[in-house]
């Protein structure tokens, strides 16, 4: 089992800048792709952006240009930069990770409990 936590969500005013963090443990043996996935009220979730154990990243149109994901394959620990925030952005920020428990095995994918990111306007 793989447990993810995430931190770093809060009230912010349009403009400003959050940082997102989410850390993985438990019984690990490869990690994947790991992301952030976002949902506002009465919205679909929609995946904000993405990268891989090699670094290859990707971001919704959305967040390009205002947004950075990184990160730390030591720490098992990934993190989404938020800057130039919108009263859009506020929704439940969720982290994910794709966790082989083997090499000849298909990855699952966790998730973490959401943190809640509020930009006011």
């Amino acid at each position: 089992q793989v447990q993810l936590v995430e931190s770093g969500g809060g009230l912010v005013q349009a403009g400003g800048s959050l940082r997102l963090s989410c850390a993985a443990s438990g019984s690990i043996f490869i990690i994947n792709a790991m992301g952030w996935t976002r949902q506002a009220p009465g919205k679909q979730r929609e995946l904000v952006a993405g990268i891989t154990s090699g670094g290859r990243i990707a971001y919704a149109d959305s967040v390009k240009g205002r947004f950075t994901i990184s990160r730390d394959n030591a720490k098992n620990t990934v993190y989404l930069q938020m800057n130039s925030l919108k009263p859009e952005d506020s929704a439940v920020y969720y982290c994910s990770a794709d966790h082989k428990a083997d090499r000849g095995v298909s990855p699952t994918r966790y998730w973490g409990q959401g943190t809640q990111v509020t930009v006011s306007s």
